[in-house]
């Protein structure tokens, strides 16, 4: 196991040991080591308890992003926040609301040399589209769409800027295509790539169309398409492109497995038109404050996200664990500081609890808190983040499976963090920190699937506190209040606290002396 950075990795053990012996002791050590231990004892499983069984109640219907159920659970936080005494942490607020969007297709029209083609049989829009109409009089196509600077190129030698191009969904059987929403060979990456290329809108063949006949509407989105973000993109027939390409387009998936296509240009009369009616709504983040000392203007962030899968149909799926576990762990944080100001022990840091929603749909509520903080970024020495830390890795196979953490991220941004870190934990908490999922390259990616990967990408120093349980019951309507072990989860949050803690009251903010390396998605 790690003990130390990887800009010390390369040291002899003689300069390590040298470095440890000349550390500065931290500020639990050398003063209100006794005031942090009496704060980290209201923590307790009981308390975690009764807070759990109404955030992952059935009362809360999943938390979904945007939901009554959502608004139910970010109205019991903000009232614990406020029954604590803490202050709003959003200029006299708990709320920290954005704006949600979802598109419902009015009408659509294809029409080719004069012949109107029918939706759902046809074509179909794609949901997210701005609304337009546009003529064209050729349209290209453009093979399979990838372009991949590393394997492959489908725009290689032609022009596309202002057109219409045709292109194929799928990979050929020569292209190793790269898993992910965001690569090359995906809808968004095509969609990406004609954008790039300075495609005006786009034709993607699908064999088998239609896939869903009632493809009319988006799901909720941060985005509201009103320019030129993507492509004016449909989804078409085989039948639909032959009125276009006309032989060529007859047969046309057995034509290009056979290698007979190839790009070209085709002259023909194309029209096409899309409206749609937008709603529009709101979801929120919670957030409060506790103000601290000589150093208020410096911040920690204490970070867990309250939504989750919601409904589906009457099934309701509870989000205990995921993240109803770390929700709770805010709060349990956030009553130890509290108890400690009123003590006389406040932090000389502000603290900055915040639940976010929106992280089960893609990280929404910590990006929009990213790209609009209240308290700033480069004040901000750490975000520690709770996601998941009610139950235990069925299939963590080594050492005590009732005392143990999994850390991320701890060694990404600071070299002090990771020593700073594993000190806290060795002489508090004593916990096995379990580093499995720290490397970016994992095949899980844990390091960008919570809210901290959100701060990271600005430069803050952050770890990422999980259990692992990725099999049993996750993203499942069992994911139930019963199933947690309190006492463990009970733990893991007083880590994060004393990890707080010395975030909180240390002399110096926390260097930012290591390079954010992010792999290609």
């Amino acid at each position: 196991m790690e003990t130390i950075t990887n800009q010390l990795h390369h040291m002899t053990k003689k300069n390590i040991v040298y470095i440890f012996l000349f550390l500065p002791l931290f500020s639990l050590a050398q003063k209100n080591d006794k005031y942090a231990k009496k704060a980290a004892t209201t923590i307790t499983a009981d308390d975690m308890k009764k807070h759990l069984y109404i955030i992952a109640g059935a009362e809360m219907e999943g938390r979904n992003t945007p939901s009554p159920g959502l608004e139910k659970a970010a109205d019991y936080i903000a009232s614990q926040f406020k029954s604590m005494g803490l202050a709003p942490g959003n200029n006299g607020s708990y709320r920290q609301q954005y704006n949600l969007y979802k598109d419902s297709i009015a009408g659509a029209t294809m029409n080719v040399n004069g012949a109107v083609l029918e939706l759902n049989k046809d074509f179909q829009p794609q949901a997210n589209n701005y609304v337009a109409e546009m003529r064209f009089s050729e349209a290209v196509f453009a093979g399979y769409g990838i372009s991949d600077a590393d394997n492959r190129d489908d725009y290689k030698d032609l022009d596309v800027t202002g057109k219409l191009v045709i292109i194929a969904d799928g990979t050929p059987s020569d292209y190793k295509a790269v898993s992910g929403f965001r690569s090359p060979s995906s809808s968004f990456g095509k969609m990406n790539a004609a954008m790039s290329h300075g495609a005006a809108a786009l034709m993607i063949i699908y064999n088998n169309f239609p896939r869903n006949a009632s493809f009319t509407n988006s799901n909720w989105s941060m985005n509201s398409f009103k320019a030129a973000q993507i492509p004016f993109t449909f989804s078409v027939s085989e039948n639909a492109v032959s009125t276009i390409m006309g032989d060529d387009g007859k047969d046309f998936f057995n034509k290009l497995k056979a290698g007979t296509l190839l790009p070209k240009t085709y002259t023909a009369d194309i029209e096409l038109g899309f409206s749609k009616i937008t709603q529009t709504t709101t979801a929120s983040n919670v957030i409060a404050v506790i103000e601290g000392t000589d150093l208020k203007d410096e911040y920690v962030l204490l970070t867990a996200h309250y939504d989750h899968l919601g409904k589906r149909g009457d099934v309701i799926y509870y989000g205990a664990d995921d993240d109803g576990s770390g929700t709770t762990g805010i709060l349990e944080l956030a009553e130890a500081f509290v108890k400690a100001k009123e003590a006389g022990n406040g932090p000389r840091r502000s603290i900055v609890f915040m639940t976010v929603s929106g992280e089960e749909k893609g990280l929404w509520g910590s990006g929009y808190y990213a790209n609009h903080p209240i308290y700033p970024l480069d004040k901000t020495t750490v975000d520690l983040n709770i996601d998941m830390i009610g139950r235990s890795d069925s299939s963590r196979h080594i050492g005590d499976t009732l005392n143990y953490v999994y850390v991320v991220g701890d060694d990404k941004i600071s070299s002090d963090l990771k020593i700073i870190s594993e000190k806290v934990n060795k002489l508090y908490t004593k916990l096995e920190l379990d580093y499995k999922f720290n490397d970016p390259k994992d095949p899980n990616r844990i390091y960008f699937r919570s809210d901290h990967y959100n701060f990271a990408a600005k430069g803050v120093p952050i770890i990422f506190y999980y259990d692992g349980m990725l099999k049993a019951d996750y993203h499942k309507p069992t994911d139930t209040p019963d199933k947690i072990n309190y006492q463990l989860m009970a733990k893991r949050a007083q880590l994060v606290f004393y990890t707080a803690w010395e975030m909180a009251n240390r002399n110096d903010m926390l260097k930012r002396d290591i390079k954010l390396e992010v792999p290609r998605r």
